[in-house]
């Protein structure tokens, strides 16, 4: 069983908006924290956004602050991040992880997807 399916990517003008999803085994997401990542072409994996189990605690790169929102279902398994205003710069592969520690490092991960695309245009 695949522990993290991302989903939600694709092709959008400057300013537009998307969601991206990411689907959990029941063991995965039973970790404390669940990230998002991301990763454009020939840069490292970079922290964009982290949630707890609860859902109260919630950390954002400085890039997307006031921008992206993460979110969790626990009743369906899913963390969702919502992506407005974007820019150019957004575009990347998109990764949904999941750890035990709170951190923004991704060596700190104990699960990973295998992403989703999303490219922004100007």
């Amino acid at each position: 069983q695949v522990p993290l399916v991302e989903s939600g990517g694709g092709s959008v003008q400057a300013g537009g908006s998307l969601t991206l999803s990411c689907a959990a085994s029941g063991r995965t997401f039973n970790a404390p924290f669940m990230y998002w990542f991301r990763q454009a072409p020939g840069t490292e994996r970079e922290f964009v956004s982290a949630i707890n189990w609860s859902g109260g605690m919630t950390g954002y790169s400085d890039s997307v602050k006031g921008r992206f929102t993460i979110s969790r279902d626990n009743a369906k398994n899913t963390v969702f991040l919502q992506m407005n205003s974007l820019k150019p710069e957004d575009t990347a592969v998109y990764y949904c992880a999941a750890g035990v520690i709170w951190t923004m490092s991704s060596t700190g991960m104990n699960y990973w997807g295998k992403g989703t695309l999303v490219t922004v245009s100007s």
